[in-house]
């Protein structure tokens, strides 16, 4: 795996860090590569309760790196090897709780991913943005129909439509930032570690009485 998305595994949480706070953590084929291969991982191993995501530096993930997209457009790469698509496609069929912890800012599928997660621990002064409409893309993962079943029509369209973004706090109030209506608000990795070990345990107790029965 690259060194871009530190990967750790501990009492049962996979821990995926994006890693590159110098380029805003935007994320890499390389690294989006890792995130699918580890996740690949959390759902053949039993051992595996949940799944953490979390970033260093003062952005969660200022989404795709342009370089990428640079590359479709000189038709180096081709339009179906987005990088993006399987690790979309692996959040989507997770059946490993995913757990968020995110802080700074949070741009494009670094919010659309959070989507999909069932837990988001996220900081107040976060800020989670879609800004496909500045650059003529089709929004990802889903988004325009589970955003709006979480925090909306009206202000799901302000941010798809206008751009305008969603604060932390806004998010932790209105439970908007995940598929489970569950939004904590915090800071820092230890919240989000606490949350993903909660589902950890949680998994597991499930997994045992599953056995007992």
């Amino acid at each position: 795996m690259t060194d871009l998305v530190r990967t750790t595994l501990e009492g049962g949480v996979l821990t995926f860090t994006l890693n590159r706070a110098d380029k805003k953590n935007a994320l890499s084929k390389a690294m989006y590569g890792a995130l699918v291969q580890g996740m690949v991982k959390a759902e053949e191993e039993p051992g595996i309760r949940a799944v953490l995501f979390q970033a260093e530096g003062d952005f969660f993930t200022s989404g795709n790196d342009i370089a990428d997209f640079t590359e479709i457009a000189m038709g180096k790469t081709a339009p179906n090897d987005a990088a993006a698509s399987p690790f979309l496609q692996a959040l989507a069929s997770a059946t490993k709780p995913l757990v968020a912890a995110v802080q700074g800012h949070a741009v494009g599928v670094g919010t659309t991913m959070l989507l999909h997660c069932d837990v988001v621990v996220i900081a107040e002064e976060a800020k989670l943005t879609v800004p496909f409409v500045n650059l003529a893309l089709v929004p990802e993962a889903a988004s325009t129909m589970l955003l709006p079943m979480r925090i909306g029509y009206a202000r799901a369209y302000k941010m798809f439509a206008l751009g305008e973004p969603l604060l932390g706090k806004e998010a932790a109030a209105t439970g908007g930032c995940d598929r489970s209506g569950v939004c904590v608000s915090g800071s820092g990795e230890g919240h989000g570690i606490r949350a993903a070990s909660c589902e950890a345990t949680r998994r597991r107790t499930q997994a045992h009485e599953a056995i007992d029965a």
